[in-house]
């Protein structure tokens, strides 16, 4: 027993003088994770800052533009904005052909994209220097003189696995208040992403950190998830280990000849020992909660079929038949609009009008007239996407527990929640749900019952996504920084017992060196 109790304080003591720093750094970090998020752009912050569709500078149509490109056939995507150069441009996606009996992941945003200039049918199958130009003038406008700083395949604030279609980035600084940094498509010519001054610093000690990404974009980058995988491992280790070690040290009916619970008389010592009980329970659940982050090891990758799109939308998307010109349907969508999609749903091609805000108008892409998603139709085009049964349709005119809204700079947050939506629950072995936009017929998501799990042991446990604390800040502010504030106190004082505990050791190394006795190993 006694030597069981020795080899549980020895681990406790070597693997907290790895850990404790970074549960330091971890702590520290996660506040400030809390108001300044990684770099993204989000869907609203893209909208924003698109420039006015010209309808003068389009001299074809879809159709007319596709056959310039010799593109044929089924379309994945098709827009229409202004892009590469500054010019609008017909940004389509050509369809790719699944293998037999595979589920495939839809690509990542920019991938096959063929980008044409819709005044003349050609291809740009480059970006250069005065295209990024032009397009971060459109973003921030003429007042923000941009100036070119280079291309680059990656950086410190473009790690996202999202970003790798659209790779070389070039990086364009605007010379505007927030000190803005825009990163453009070398692909399409887009801005994929925008980093102010302010969150360019802030990450540094944040998600930079918190994300071990200095472990990102060197020799180390093929090894960084199994490095996190590991420490986070390791620390759920070691807070267990010191739990019970802590447990087994403090005296609950009695004290010691101190007159204290905790046999340690020393500052350090005796406040790490109080704050490891006090807040080893929450330093467990962000270590292990951080790890389900991660998917580990892929445990909650189940196999689940993709749904089926081109079944739900009654065919592919095609260019084919009268259809409605840019101008037309511009007219129709009114002053503002920033983009055209076009999209299939009941087997008839319709157009998603984006202005800056707001959900899209939907389109009758033959007519240009207004397009009300019917009901009844829209549920049974929704029971085609999956071969299972539905199981019943729910109207949510709030969110709740599984479909709710974040702040845009957070880990979830920064894509659109409409409300009211439909959440349609299937019967398969999955027990999937999927999220519908009733006004534009859109798929907004979909999620399983081991999404459902990782969405409870990740963002419940990591980031207290839970609604009734949502609701009521300041309180969930208060809460985390306390928690954190408490875990910081039980790292800190870990680290400065580990460092005092390596200088002695190494201080007693050298002492027997320079004696020319053999040393004592005593660990």
């Amino acid at each position: 027993m006694m030597r069981a109790k020795r080899w549980l304080f020895l681990l406790h003591r070597w693997l907290g003088v790895l850990l404790c720093a970074f549960f330091a750094m971890w702590f520290v970090s996660g506040v400030v994770m809390m108001y300044v998020g990684y770099p993204k752009l989000t869907e609203a912050e893209r909208l924003l800052h698109l420039p006015v569709l010209d309808a003068a500078s389009m001299g074809l149509t879809p159709a007319q533009a596709l056959e310039k490109a010799g593109i044929r056939g089924d379309l994945q995507d098709l827009r229409l904005a202004v892009a590469s150069g500054g010019r609008a441009v017909y940004l389509a996606v050509p369809a790719r052909e699944p293998k037999q009996g595979v589920s495939r992941r839809s690509p990542p945003p920019g991938s096959g994209t063929v980008v044409i200039d819709a005044a003349t049918g050609a291809v740009l199958r480059e970006v250069g220097v005065p295209d990024a130009l032009a397009t971060a003038t459109a973003y921030g406008g003429a007042a923000a003189v941009p100036r070119h700083d280079g291309v680059i395949q990656e950086d410190a604030f473009t790690h996202s696995r999202g970003l790798d279609a659209h790779r070389p980035l070039h990086v364009v600084q605007l010379r505007d208040a927030a000190n803005t940094r825009l990163y453009v498509s070398g692909r399409t010519g887009e801005v994929v992403r925008d980093a102010n001054r302010s969150e360019r610093l802030w990450n540094y000690a944040g998600a930079w950190i918190h994300w071990l990404y200095p472990f990102r974009g060197n020799a180390f980058n093929a090894w960084w998830a199994d490095i996190v995988n590991w420490l986070s491992v390791l620390g759920i280790a070691v807070t267990v280990i010191g739990t019970v070690v802590g447990i087994l040290r403090w005296r609950f009916t009695r004290t010691y000849k101190s007159g204290s619970h905790t046999p340690y008389k020393g500052f350090m010592m005796r406040w790490h020992h109080i704050t490891g009980l006090l807040f080893a329970l929450i330093t467990f659940t962000w270590i292990f909660s951080g790890l389900m982050s991660m998917n580990p090891w892929r445990i909650f990758d189940n196999g689940a079929p993709a749904l089926r799109m081109q079944a739900m939308n009654g065919g592919p998307l095609q260019m084919t038949g009268p259809l409605a010109t840019p101008q037309a349907l511009l007219t129709a969508a009114g002053p503002g609009t920033r983009e055209l999609r076009w999209t299939v749903s009941d087997g008839k091609t319709r157009v998603l009008a984006s202005a800056a805000a707001g959900r899209p108008f939907v389109l009758d892409a033959g007519t240009a007239a207004f397009h009300v998603p019917d009901p009844a139709a829209l549920r049974a085009a929704a029971a085609r996407l999956l071969p299972d049964t539905v199981v019943r349709v729910e109207v949510l005119t709030d969110y709740d527990m599984y479909y709710y809204s974040r702040d845009a700079h957070t880990m979830t947050g920064g894509s659109d929640k409409p409300l009211p939506v439909w959440r349609v629950v299937f019967g398969d072995t999955h027990a999937t749900w999927v999220h519908i936009d009733p006004a534009t017929g859109a798929v907004l998501g979909r999620t399983d019952s081991t999404r459902r799990l990782n969405r409870w042991l990740f963002a419940m446990l990591h980031s207290w996504d839970w609604l009734p604390l949502l609701e009521r800040r300041p309180l969930w502010d208060v809460l985390l920084i306390l928690l954190s504030l408490g875990g910081t106190a039980l790292s800190l004082t870990g680290v400065v017992i580990g460092w005092r505990r390596l200088g002695l050791k190494l201080g007693s190394l050298q002492a027997g060196s320079h004696s020319g006795s053999k040393p004592v190993y005593r660990f």
